[in-house]
């Protein structure tokens, strides 16, 4: 399995599902609600921490929360390949946006949303 890059990643997650037969499960809806789940699975490794314990986390308590992360971009990529998206084209349009949004000059040090100033 060779996934020295994203879409080398795309095949190999597609080739992982087609062998198995998983891809009649594998619909946009399934695949987003999928990936909404992983995600909170993801977010639920730091409920109730405090921002200093999260700095002290193990390296058993890393290792957990990468699988998760593995898991989020897993499913991320494969919702992209069935509905033909390029995750990082996506991802560069969007930073884009956000320049236009969140120009440094009236954001810098700010958590507001762009609605609020």
């Amino acid at each position: 399995m060779n996934t020295d890059s994203f879409e080398d990643l795309r095949l190999s997650l597609r080739t992982f599902a087609e062998e198995r037969d998983w891809d009649q499960f594998h619909s946009p809806k399934n695949l987003a609600c999928a990936l909404s789940v992983e995600a909170a699975e993801l977010l639920e490794h730091f409920i109730w921490l405090s921002e200093a314990e999260v700095q002290r986390l193990t390296p058993s308590k890393k290792k957990e929360i990468a699988e998760e992360v593995g898991d989020v971009l897993l499913y991320l990529i494969r919702l992209s390949d069935k509905l033909g998206i390029d995750p990082r084209k996506a991802a560069v349009a969007k930073l884009k946006v956000n320049a236009r949004k969140y120009p440094v000059s009236r954001v810098k040090g700010s958590h507001k949303k762009y609605t609020e100033y």
